[in-house]
């Protein structure tokens, strides 16, 4: 498909997506909270979290948040392990125990208490001469994956991937999308990262739009999958090349036959 039409495709799904609450997901729940803090820590939270259905995060946040009185900084600044337990007892998720949600909950107080914020812990990592977010984001999720605890599931470092490890680390890109792009979707908090340095937030869907789309030539889903997409769209925005992912992943989850975008 030539880069005139790809360009048409991509602007045209961009503009019929943009709009807030264009299309059910677990962004929305960011958008319920005024105070930064609150927004960064239930941002991370949701980000970690979302796998499955839309419907299945969204139920399993706002069961979160009704547990922690709708006050996240709050709840998590004051969290103690052997005093809130009982509270977030029964909210296991999928394949992640309630365990998992207690070791979190102690890595982000610990940030907390250290750094002040999670945006302050992000850019103690990064540097403004970055070609990408790479780097900072293997720093920051090293810090949140410190938590150790005897009751941690096989699965607890699921939730906050490295990308050292290779992964798309989606989730992970998500929430930095989130708190780094500003539109009726996105929060726009750490206006001190460049949009053009992130990356995007590769999943099912999105992996399979951008191959149909010949968006990338990589066959693998994996980091470098992910690079050479971000790579690909920056050719139709230098600026701000992850602004796609939203329309792209809702036109996937969404419509399954792919072949209006030929």
């Amino acid at each position: 498909m030539r880069s005139e039409r790809l360009k048409e495709i991509l602007d045209g799904l961009y503009n019929t997506y943009k709009n807030k609450y264009s299309s059910k997901d677990p962004v929305w729940i960011l958008h319920r909270f005024s105070c930064e803090k609150d927004i960064e820590l239930i941002g991370l939270i949701t980000a970690a979290y979302a796998y499955g259905s839309v419907d299945q995060i969204n139920r399993f946040i706002s069961s979160l948040l009704l547990k922690t009185g709708n006050k996240p900084y709050e709840f998590t600044i004051n969290f103690s392990k052997r005093k809130d337990k009982k509270f977030l007892d029964g909210l296991a998720y999928r394949f992640n125990t309630s365990g998992d949600l207690l070791n979190l909950f102690g890595s982000l107080n610990s940030i907390l208490i250290e750094y002040g914020s999670l945006k302050k812990l992000f850019l103690s990592f990064h540097k403004n001469d970055n070609v990408n977010i790479i780097e900072a984001l293997e720093g920051f999720t090293a810090k949140l994956n410190e938590e150790k605890s005897i009751s941690i599931s096989p699965y607890y470092h699921y939730l906050v991937s490295n990308p050292a490890a290779g992964s798309t680390c989606k989730r992970m890109n998500l929430f930095l999308r989130w708190m780094v792009r500003k539109d009726e979707i996105d929060l726009g908090l750490w206006n001190e990262v460049s949009t053009s340095t992130l990356l995007m937030p590769v999943d099912t869907h999105i992996g399979r739009i951008s191959k149909k789309m010949g968006l990338v030539k990589r066959k693998t889903i994996d980091l470098k999958f992910a690079i050479e997409l971000t790579q690909r769209l920056k050719t139709f925005d230098a600026l701000d090349p992850v602004k796609y992912d939203f329309a792209l992943c809702h036109y996937g989850i969404e419509k399954k036959d792919l072949s209006l975008l030929k």
